[in-house]
């Protein structure tokens, strides 16, 4: 009974705000046709209640919400509540201008700010990835039911169109609308049945990702085309040249501008919502000049949101509270409002009804086809072009979008946006089953099995969720050496750097900085090394540099407050005379409280700090700590010109406790290596394994570099509880007497003395 109450609760208040509704403006007497507070709030609550409670309901029957946020406004308005009771419907929303205008202005707010959060769900590396097949489908996808759309626009009756003489814009806007999919809803569905990380899943996503750029950029030109009221040459080349200016500058120039954007608000204001303001400001900024070259706004957002969603410091902190104002807040006022301005009454008129099953049955077979056929030319099989055509034919949010800007900008007629709103809703409560039943039929190839472990084990791991390196060095080729392998390690994904000088001497070497032997230049040389081993390496590496004038300590606390995932250390001494570490490392680390990286350049390091490593050896003993180690390892040794090193040493140091019989089983220990030399194969890593379980750590690993003739030793250590950095007795004994360069790595936890 509890939980039937629980789930009434959104219509109960539903109901109780309409009717309080009512009985205020109705109290207010004549003061009811101005505008009221009042009514847009509960406005705006009604549509919250009503459509987040339906797309509770939607979601449990394996729907999409924004169903639900469209059935709710459907219901509010003259589809049902206006049918059933019109003066109460016209006292909830009047039909006064001012005020419905001051809930229309939330919702074209509310567009800009859905194009922002599909801008940032685009993911322009997945596009990069199967960049042939997706285009391919997305120009056949877009093409014929756009010559369908534009044909049924030359055949519809003068009755539908709002204003006859410009029957050749409404028919391209009917070509359009008919031809986009909803990127969001396609991305929603695959996500949620686990196939985004399919290879069809993500033909599926990026296909859809260009069917929505190509979409917002021909609706951006129509738009140009219908508020000029002709088809004139000039304005066309103006308004595609204007967008293609746009989308360049923004791709380059603006990339890297939106990042510094970010990254300055990120580091400089102390603020929590400071990067959201960023955020929305550039949205806004974009969205003006899409509209002052003469385009619609939504490109304008839809862009800002793609470049924002490529910043890698966009915590996800910072992305789950934008998303979640978007999706509680603005996207069932706007959806909410996109059913209010639908009135399905229209639809029994015999004429009307049918041809709205037209239009459902050609936007269907025209997208469904053209994708098939589009996935049959991409080289894919019948199963998954059948896969992909039922994924591409969901309309959804995007249609009911293009829908209301048809409608403000006098293109298409009330009747035909409630035509179009209800084939954005079948269509898309029809995507989700047809996909499933698609997908669930599909094999799993060999390949594909392999990278999907591969990413499923990064999701876990600790290299593919560092976001952020900071490096702190001195003057020292030790300092040379840790940029080198930050380098090594950010290269790889591009991941922003940012490297502060504490040495002694930073400020009198701040002019040599752009000296080939810079700890700058070490980390930009080793960060494209590392892209061009890597296919889908970032490559670009930005790097920051700073000097401070506090102590080391309060720099490095200062900085840690902007959020980085590992501390990097280059220091010219390393190890103190007591046996520990060095009197200043101990100060530097003091105020990190992240994952540390402390390294040692010994042997060819200390002359040639930024040769890579032609051997590296990790040590594995089954702990955590110890696989952080070899993820590092494996990160590294891609650009090593021999076979990754790994030996299983043993974490006791109680001789009575190790095996003295050889007939033991070792079945744990050979597991242990099995599984770090499967996970280095996944990167095409070639290891050599071998097992040294009977010997006290420390002799095991110095045994082993001196065997291996390893130049680098990357270590997995815990950080201990205490006064000073300690990483334990194998670690300092490891770092005192190795001839081998050393790699320190601790996960960032503190564990007490044992």
């Amino acid at each position: 009974m509890l939980i039937r109450r629980r789930r009434l609760q959104p219509t109960i208040w539903a109901v109780i705000i309409l009717f309080a509704t009512v009985t205020a403006a109705d109290a207010e007497g004549d003061k009811a046709s101005k505008p009221s507070e009042f009514i847009l709030l509960a406005q705006i609550a009604l549509l919250i209640a009503v459509g987040r409670g339906l797309g509770e309901l939607m979601q449990r029957i394996g729907q999409p919400s924004v169903i639900g946020e469209l059935l709710g406004g459907l219901l509010l308005g003259p589809s049902l509540f206006g049918w059933l009771w019109p003066s109460a419907h016209d006292v909830v929303f009047p039909p006064s201008g001012e005020q419905k205008a001051l809930l229309d202005g939330i919702a074209q707010f509310g567009i800009l700010l859905l194009l922002l959060l599909t801008g940032m769900e685009t993911d322009l590396k997945l596009v990069r990835k199967v960049g042939r097949a997706a285009a391919t489908i997305s120009v056949a996808g877009i093409a014929v039911p756009f010559v369908c759309g534009f044909v049924l626009g030359e055949f519809l009756p003068q009755s539908l169109l709002p204003h006859p003489e410009q029957r050749l814009i409404a028919s391209l806007f009917l070509g359009t609308a008919l031809s986009i999919s909803s990127v969001k809803i396609v991305a929603v569905v695959v996500r949620e049945m686990n196939f985004m990380r399919r290879n069809v899943g993500q033909i599926i996503v990026a296909s859809a990702i260009i069917d929505d750029t190509i979409g917002w950029i021909i609706i951006a030109v129509i738009f140009s085309l219908a508020s000029r009221g002709s088809l004139d040459l000039l304005s066309i080349a103006q308004a595609l040249f204007g967008t293609l200016a746009f989308l360049a500058i923004s791709f380059t120039i603006g990339r890297r501008l939106v990042f510094r954007l970010i990254r300055w608000a990120n580091d400089n204001l102390v603020s929590s919502a400071a990067v959201i303001t960023v955020i929305l400001l550039l949205m806004s900024g974009m969205a003006m000049i899409t509209h002052l070259i003469g385009v619609h706004t939504v490109l304008g957002a839809f862009i800002a949101g793609v470049l924002v969603g490529e910043s890698p410091i966009l915590t996800r902190q910072i992305d789950e509270r934008l998303r979640g104002l978007i999706s509680s807040l603005f996207m069932p006022v706007f959806f909410g409002l996109a059913g209010l301005s639908a009135d399905l009454t229209v639809l029994k008129d015999p004429a009307v009804l049918g041809l709205t099953a037209a239009l459902i049955l050609i936007a269907s077979i025209g997208k469904f086809g053209g994708a098939f056929v589009g996935g049959a030319l991409g080289g894919l099989t019948r199963q998954q072009s059948y896969a992909l055509a039922s994924g591409m034919n969901a309309r959804g949010s995007t249609e009911v979008i293009i829908a209301t800007i048809g409608l403000s900008m006098g293109v298409l007629s009330q009747t035909m946006f409630s035509m179009i709103v209800t084939m954005a809703i079948l269509t898309t409560m029809a995507m989700p089953p047809m996909l499933r039943g698609a997908l669930a039929r599909l094999p799993l190839g060999k390949d594909e099995k392999e990278r999907l472990e591969r990413e499923e084990y990064e999701q876990r791991g600790f290299v593919a969720n560092l976001e952020r390196l900071l490096l702190a060095v001195d003057e020292s080729s030790n300092a040379t050496f840790a940029a080198h392998l930050a380098g090594l390690l950010a290269g790889g994904r591009g991941l922003p750097i940012t490297l502060l000088h504490v040495g002694a001497n930073a400020r009198p070497q701040e002019k040599h900085r752009a000296d080939e032997e810079s700890p700058e230049a070490a980390v930009a040389n080793a960060a494209k090394a590392s892209a061009e081993a890597d296919a889908d390496g970032g490559g670009n590496v930005d790097v920051v540099s700073r000097i401070s004038e506090k102590t080391a300590a309060e720099a490095i606390a200062e900085e840690a407050k902007k959020g980085f995932d590992l501390l990097v250390v280059g220091m010219d001494e390393v190890a103190g005379r007591d046996g520990g570490f060095d009197r200043r490392i101990d100060e530097l680390t003091s105020g990190f409280d992240g994952p540390l990286a402390i390294t040692a350049a010994k042997g060819v390091h200390r002359s040639e700090p930024t040769a890579n490593a032609r051997k590296i050896l990790v040590p594995v003993s089954g702990s955590n700590v110890s696989r952080r180690g070899a993820e590092i390892a494996i990160a590294l040794a891609r650009l090593a010109s021999e076979p990754l090193q790994v030996v299983y040493v043993s974490t006791t140091r109680d001789k009575g406790a190790r095996r003295t019989s050889p007939s033991m089983s070792l079945a744990p220990e050979e597991a242990i290596l099995k599984d770090i030399a499967a996970t280095a194969a996944r990167y095409d890593i070639n290891v050599a394994t071998r097992l040294r379980a009977n010997t006290a750590p420390e002799v095991a690993i110095l045994q082993e570099i001196a065997a291996s003739r390893a130049d680098l030793v990357v270590i997995g250590v815990d950080r201990i509880q205490g006064d000073r950095l300690n990483f334990g007795s194998v670690a300092a004994a490891v770092l005192d007497k190795s001839k081998a360069s050393v790699l320190l790595v601790s996960d960032g936890e503190v564990r007490p003395k044992t």
